[in-house]
């Protein structure tokens, strides 16, 4: 093309501007397609040497790519020249549209730049319009359209050298450059979107790939973790729903995981471990609670939950811990029980009985006088109207310190009078001393063990038979009158004499009972000394040889 006259121009001529156009926009590479741009100046456009100034981030250009020499490219190719630089040349010398075009006349100020170049040797111009070594053609790139303006952000300049016709570009050759520059920037443009998608497409995948390799390890930690995990659901109506449980845990309850999935942990917990279960799951803390098995029973666990959240939707699920600690609960749970039972009869022990016995009563004023302070603190007329007797036992629950509070009183007088009390029946064995004598501790322990066996039996459910110490028992039974109390008194004295099998023989014991009442302002130790007493009373006046049947 570079060595017809313009304006007639060879249909081969557009054919290869139009193939080397179509080249930019096919090449597999940012890299290929600015070598492409440079190749395609110097193919396609006649001129000897070309090269693509390509504007980095940091906003200074870089000779990205070269063309037509081979000594000049690797002179120059990777230099860089400041943006300040580059603004001043594209703002001087004589526009062609969007091309600027420096003479030699005007270019030795530009001499001692930085922007990269090279020269050409020649004779000076012998005409007009030939081309000089010296002369300057640059094309600028623009982005189409963007905040730049109409021609959208400088992307970079292509700088051409020495058409082979030796002549100044005209009209046409002009109009050729400025619609290739164009159509380069259009190309690059593309290539660097190419190459942003192909980062992030890499990038992508090599986050996916880290999330299936995450999602798998944690899949080998859940399903062959030693101790039970599960997934459940969190909030809405779903929440505590199970979505998903491991072998461990299926194996400790007893149930397929298809059949887990159709529970939520609040249908698997024991009643009594309700709140504790949801006050665990609200917060995403710990907890021991019993779940129940297959075969309806339960089997203590330790729940540890974590709440698994994620930045748009909040929480989502909780993922549980279950960890079996039935030995280590039967074990506290053995502690306990001899720390409060006696170790021979398996009944409360001394220290649990008052602990019961105590936590019945509570410390209000009873000394005389004390109802009397009151009215005068609280003024008579309005306390307590005319005509209405004030009751301490019905009203005391609205002080302070007797809130939510059941007072227990006694029957008061020798007459049954209707009232249902607290009742302790103190019982000491008669003739229990002679068989430890005669047959030894052995048999004294199998006779404690029985009438333990007999007063448990003979009792109300609810009731509690204590173990005071030796061969004293106490009883507490609420809810009885004074009539009913002398009956129970009876029906365990009859149970108790009866024969008993210590040893290989029969013996006999007899039982002497004292009735005690709690009520509310006496202490654990007053109530059972006020039974004891009233034990030996009892003991006292009943004829030595009717203490003990045989």
């Amino acid at each position: 093309m570079e060595t017809e006259s313009e304006p007639y121009v060879r249909l081969a001529s557009l054919r290869q501007l139009h193939q080397v156009m179509a080249d930019m926009n096919t090449a597999r590479s940012l890299a290929d397609t600015l070598q492409t741009v440079a190749d395609g100046v110097v193919n396609a456009l006649g001129y000897e040497m070309a090269a693509v100034n390509l504007v980095r981030p940091d906003g200074d250009l870089v000779v990205a790519a070269f063309a037509g020499n081979s000594a000049a490219e690797a002179l120059i190719t990777g230099r860089v020249g400041s943006r300040a630089s580059w603004d001043r040349r594209l703002g001087m010398g004589e526009a062609w549209g969007d091309l600027r075009f420096i003479p030699h006349t005007e270019g030795w100020v530009l001499d001692d730049d930085d922007v990269p170049q090279w020269f050409t040797d020649g004779p000076a111009p012998r005409f007009e319009d030939e081309w000089h070594p010296s002369d300057r053609l640059f094309a600028p790139m623009y982005t189409p359209g963007g905040p730049g303006g109409p021609c959208g952000e400088l992307l970079g300049v292509l700088s051409v050298d020495r058409p082979r016709n030796g002549r100044r570009p005209g009209a046409w050759g002009r109009e050729a450059l400025q619609m290739y520059a164009f159509q380069a920037a259009i190309a690059i443009s593309n290539a660097r979107l190419r190459a942003n998608m192909q980062r992030a497409l890499v990038r992508l995948e090599r986050e996916q790939q880290a999330l299936r390799a995450s999602e798998e390890s944690f899949r080998q930690a859940f399903e062959y973790a030693p101790s039970g995990m599960a997934i459940a659901e969190m909030g809405g109506d779903q929440h505590g729903r199970i979505l998903r449980t491991n072998d461990a845990l299926c194996r400790l309850l007893g149930r397929p995981a298809s059949a887990m999935r159709r529970y939520a942990f609040s249908d698997l917990v024991h009643p009594e471990d309700i709140g504790t279960l949801l006050r665990t799951s609200a917060e995403g803390g710990r907890a021991e609670l019993r779940l129940g098995r297959r075969d309806g029973t339960y089997v203590w666990v330790s729940l540890r939950n974590s709440v698994v959240a994620d930045a748009a939707d909040g929480p989502r699920f909780l993922l549980t811990h279950v960890e079996d600690i039935e030995e280590r609960k039967r074990r506290e749970l053995q502690l306990a029980h001899r720390a409060s039972h006696d170790s021979l009869t398996g009944l409360p022990n001394s220290a649990e009985l008052r602990s019961r016995l105590s936590a019945r009563l509570c410390q209000r004023p009873t000394q005389p006088g004390a109802l009397e302070s009151l009215d005068a603190a609280y003024g008579h007329p309005a306390f307590d109207p005319p005509g209405h007797a004030f009751d301490f036992t019905q009203n005391a629950e609205s002080f302070d310190g007797y809130d939510h509070h059941v007072h227990t009183i006694a029957p008061e007088g020798e007459q049954d009078d209707g009232t249902k009390g607290l009742a302790v029946l103190f019982c000491d064995l008669d003739g229990f001393k002679s068989i430890n004598d005669r047959f030894g501790h052995n048999a004294g322990d199998a006779v404690l063990v029985e009438v333990a066996r007999r007063l448990g039996r003979a009792v109300r459910d609810g009731d509690t038979v204590a173990r005071l110490g030796g061969d004293e028992f106490v009883i507490l039974a609420d809810g009885l009158g004074k009539a009913d109390a002398q009956d129970l008194a009876v029906r365990l004295r009859n149970e108790i004499i009866q024969p008993i099998r210590a040893e290989g023989r029969a013996v006999r014991v007899g039982a002497s009972f004292g009735i005690g009442w709690a009520h509310c302002g006496m202490t654990a130790d007053e109530v059972l000394k006020s039974a004891d007493e009233r034990m030996y009373v009892e003991k006292r006046s009943r004829p030595k040889q009717h203490r003990r049947a045989g």
